[in-house]
């Protein structure tokens, strides 16, 4: 009887509407994915002054640096293997676009 409560529950998890960022405007683009040594986040807009903020999957914050030129690559040798998040933040302190990236070794 367990089993009949839980499959509707997941099914209307499946099926939930989730906004995607398919077919807008990204801020930035990020390369290697999935990176081994270092990722470069390279803005798509003219738009300096933005904060790029990675989080591990158990919300650590691994790093926060400014983004002050139109490339800004990041040193991963202090990340283990595993999924990142990372959010980019203007100068008011919102968040303007989030993201994950994986890092293998």
């Amino acid at each position: 009887m367990l089993l009949v409560f839980l499959a509707p529950q997941l099914q209307a998890q499946t099926t939930r509407n989730i906004p995607t960022t398919e077919g807008t405007d990204k801020f930035v683009k990020l390369y290697p994915n999935p990176a081994t040594s270092y990722i470069t986040f390279e803005l798509q807009k003219n738009d300096k002054g933005l904060t790029v903020q990675v989080y591990n999957f158990i919300g650590r914050k691994m790093t926060e640096a400014r983004i002050s030129q139109q490339k800004t690559t990041l040193d991963l040798s202090d990340y283990n293997r595993g999924l990142y998040m990372y959010h980019l933040v203007d100068a008011y302190g919102r968040v303007v676009e989030s993201g994950k990236f994986q890092v293998s070794k």
